[in-house]
């Protein structure tokens, strides 16, 4: 098994910059919806805590996030920060989605990360809750992939 020593910056100990420069580029990955691309993010020994699942490890994250990204259609994530010290971020976030009948969800939810010292994610421990919304009540708009820089936060949309 390789070990990836790579760096991936921003690295701890983190600023409030660096901190929210982690957090876009973790929404960046997640709306690529690439399992492979966003599991390359988080220690070979990385351990989740999903909801009620939990996963250990690069391929157990990229078999989940290729299950998830199988139900969950059209997905569209805004994250923010909300807290940070030394290698521990925390960030809250919502993603619309709709499932194959068509129906559309907002779910809303807040991830602890602690990271090693290449800046590789070894702990994420996320709550999230899902919200039935009408097609007409989306907020995420834009094409499918990286949000636009011009696009409002989830503080600009009262979110």
């Amino acid at each position: 098994m390789t070990v990836q020593t790579t760096d991936r910056p921003p690295l701890p100990p983190f600023t409030a910059e660096t901190a929210a420069q982690k957090a876009r580029l973790a929404e960046d990955a997640w709306n690529s919806r690439d399992p492979a691309r966003v599991a390359l993010a988080y220690t070979v020994e990385s351990e989740w805590r999903n909801r009620a699942e939990f996963v250990k490890g690069r391929a157990d994250i990229e078999a989940f996030l290729t299950r998830k990204w199988n139900r969950e259609l059209d997905y569209r994530l805004i994250k923010e920060l909300w807290a940070f010290h030394e290698n521990r971020i925390a960030v809250r976030f919502a993603y619309e989605w709709r499932d194959d009948s068509g129906q559309w969800f907002r779910s809303y939810g807040n991830e602890n990360w602690e990271f090693d010292e290449h800046g590789l994610m070894r702990r994420r421990i996320a709550s999230i809750n899902d919200a039935p919304i009408k097609e007409t009540d989306r907020k995420f708009r834009w094409p499918l992939g990286r949000r636009p820089d011009d696009h409002p936060s989830l503080s600009d949309l009262g979110l």
